[in-house]
């Protein structure tokens, strides 16, 4: 895991609800940094057009699913080119005419919302180094794509996972690492009690550490460091059960 990457990130999604748990994933990770984001994608192609070059994104998340004119975003995103860095559809679904179109107008990636989760700053990473990047839920609806236009894709992998990480000390983890719940809420939604909810963080802190070796830099908090381990891709070499 490169932890000194600085990839800027414009985003753009209708759901104000998942546009700022998006941001806060992105925000999160060290490697990522939100530039702009929106809720309307004529206002995503205007700041796009008129953006200083030090400020233009290395990669542009749109939403689809409730994108009215979608043909003409596309339309206005190909005629930005390279101002608007690699493209990728974002989606709750995995509709395959809309994959296709999206491929058409020059995306560099279609994800499926629950395919990546927590997980997305590790996918728009991993975007930058492949052509073409689905998502499993994608790979699946093109699985008998007659076309033959998706043989270059590169399928996103999965959320790594850590051999004896318990249900209780994960969702400990959920609640205080991912989404900044104190321990006292933590402890009242998970039915124990504070010093429980600390016990299960430090455990998990513990486990994670033990199965990744990254350096990171040093001003980086412990809730960091676990945040970019628990929310990291599974690569080859990493636990393939």
């Amino acid at each position: 895991m490169d932890v000194t990457l600085n990839i800027k990130v414009a985003l753009m999604d209708s759901d104000i609800y998942a546009l700022h748990a998006v941001n806060s994933y992105l925000a999160w990770d060290r490697r990522t940094r939100v530039v702009a984001r929106f809720v309307f994608h004529e206002n995503l192609v205007a700041w796009l057009a008129e953006a200083q070059e030090a400020e233009l994104p290395d990669v542009t998340l749109y939403e689809v699913d409730w994108t009215p004119d979608l043909d003409r975003l596309h339309e206005a995103l190909r005629q930005l080119g390279p101002r608007a860095g690699k493209v990728l559809g974002l989606s709750s679904r995995a509709e395959r005419e809309r994959i296709l179109t999206a491929s058409r107008a020059g995306a560099a990636g279609y994800l499926v919302k629950g395919d990546v989760r927590i997980g997305i700053a590790g996918a728009v990473v991993h975007a930058t180094h492949y052509e073409f990047v689905i998502s499993h839920a994608v790979a699946e609806a093109l699985a008998d794509n007659p076309e033959g236009a998706f043989t270059h894709a590169e399928v996103l992998p999965g959320l790594r996972r850590y051999p004896g990480l318990t249900d209780r000390v994960e969702q400990a983890l959920r609640l205080c690492v991912i989404e900044g719940m104190p321990a006292d809420l933590a402890a009242d939604e998970m039915g124990v009690s504070p010093h429980t909810i600390r016990s299960y963080v430090k455990e998990g802190y513990r486990i994670l550490e033990s199965h990744d070796d990254t350096h990171f830099p040093i001003d980086l908090s412990p809730q960091e460091r676990a945040f970019m381990r628990f929310t990291a891709l599974r690569e080859d070499r990493d636990y393939d059960f």
